[in-house]
């Protein structure tokens, strides 16, 4: 996969925050040296977030938000700054441009507490350098995006609050090792999209290659004869979350057994959260509400997981009469008081900032947080089984959920 085609939640998110009227639209097309945003002298001419995705060296791919004023005023100011706080929520990189010949004003001081509070590395562009003489601030780096003044400056110091590890993520190369054979067992339904994989497929494939193993593709209908007739049984089986169930019951106890939800739970930094979301399912009530929420916004079909089966799943397995409500690409529910437990998709359309922000939003209302595949591996009884495989829970003591 190549630079131009790295998925857009694979991508450093970086932000451009700040007052209207402080070129941050302006600073953008200096760091990009494209016209990624329309630029005027025109206060709050950016009225909606502008994202563009590229390579920016020597960060490599980037996505670049450039945001509406954070004073913007009046009822679609309100909701344009709202708008910014979502973004926030998912930037691993926050720019705040201040126009250097005003300096640092409340608004500025209450996003950088926001920052803080995020824990959003960020650093202080001082634009329009050029234009003023006698300001100094030690706390940022002076720029001018119409004279290009610094712009490398800002972009190597970007590079430098990535962390070391960010591009070293795996989905399950180090589950496995040369000469490996591994099963991807990947139903094609009405839900599959058409002449394509799923980006959780296509990472895995990438990952099996990179360590110089065999992936091997095929449907829950050819399993039962692969296995029974294959010489070299398989290191592992990784498998869709739709058909865990016939696929447990197909490979042998001995084989090794996990899904693509459960590694992406992995992937994305909450599978320890996610399992103990899923054990929650045995302690709802009649009447909870449980909100099950996905990253994408594809078409929904009748057979659809989210919607259709994972719900007529968990009613079959609780008996209870339970309230579902459901959400889907960025939007999420901004009150999660009322519910009992958040199921969410395996989140590969989103990057691992937003995942995390939605889980600690869901942990600070306590609220038990799990996934598709986390869940559905518990309603069938295979959780146990399909953490076995992964190293980090080996000590993981279900008995008192910790």
């Amino acid at each position: 996969m190549g630079l131009n085609d790295t998925p857009t939640s694979e991508r450093i998110h970086i932000g451009f925050f700040g007052r209207r009227n402080a070129g941050k639209s302006s600073l953008v097309n200096a760091v990009t040296n494209q016209q990624v945003s329309v630029v005027s002298s025109v206060r709050g001419t950016t009225t909606d977030p502008v994202t563009k995705t590229m390579e920016l060296l020597p960060l490599g791919p980037v996505m670049i938000i450039d945001t509406p004023g954070f004073d913007d005023e009046g009822e679609l100011g309100e909701l344009r700054v709202n708008r910014t706080r979502e973004i926030l929520r998912r930037v691993d990189i926050a720019i705040l441009v201040i126009d250097a010949n005003t300096g640092k004003r409340n608004e500025d001081k209450e996003i950088i507490n926001i920052f803080k509070s995020l824990k959003i590395p960020y650093i202080i562009a001082y634009n329009k350098c050029d234009l003023t003489e006698t300001a100094v601030y030690s706390d940022g780096l002076m720029v001018s995006a119409r004279n290009s003044i610094n712009i490398d400056e800002l972009k190597n110091r970007m590079a430098k609050l990535i962390k070391p590890n960010f591009s070293q993520k795996s989905i399950c190369r180090d589950l496995v090792r040369q000469g490996d054979l591994v099963v991807l067992v990947m139903p094609i339904d009405s839900s599959a999209p058409k002449g394509r994989l799923i980006l959780p497929q296509q990472q895995t494939i990438r990952d099996i290659l990179d360590v110089n193993a065999c992936a091997l593709c095929l449907q829950e209908s050819e399993l039962k004869q692969f296995i029974s007739k294959t010489y070299k049984p398989p290191s592992l089986v990784i498998t869709d979350s739709q058909v865990f169930k016939r696929v447990s019951e197909i490979v042998p106890e001995r084989i090794p057994l996990t899904s693509f939800s459960i590694l992406m739970a992995r992937y994305k930094g909450f599978l320890k959260t996610a399992v103990r979301g899923a054990i929650q399912l045995d302690r709802l009530r009649d009447g909870d509400k449980i909100l099950i929420s996905e990253g994408c916004t594809h078409d929904r079909k009748c057979g659809d997981i989210g919607s259709v089966k994972l719900p007529s799943w968990i009613n079959e397995y609780t008996g209870k009469n339970l309230d579902f409500s459901y959400t889907s690409g960025l939007g999420f529910e901004e009150n999660l008081s009322d519910y009992s437990l958040i199921i969410h998709c395996g989140g590969c359309m989103l990057n691992e900032k937003e995942m995390q922000s939605r889980m600690n939003r869901a942990e600070e209302n306590d609220i038990p947080f799990t996934n598709y595949g986390t869940a559905i591996a518990h309603i069938n009884g295979i959780l146990k089984r399909s953490l076995k495989v992964l190293p980090e829970f080996n000590q993981f003591n279900f008995s008192d959920n910790n």
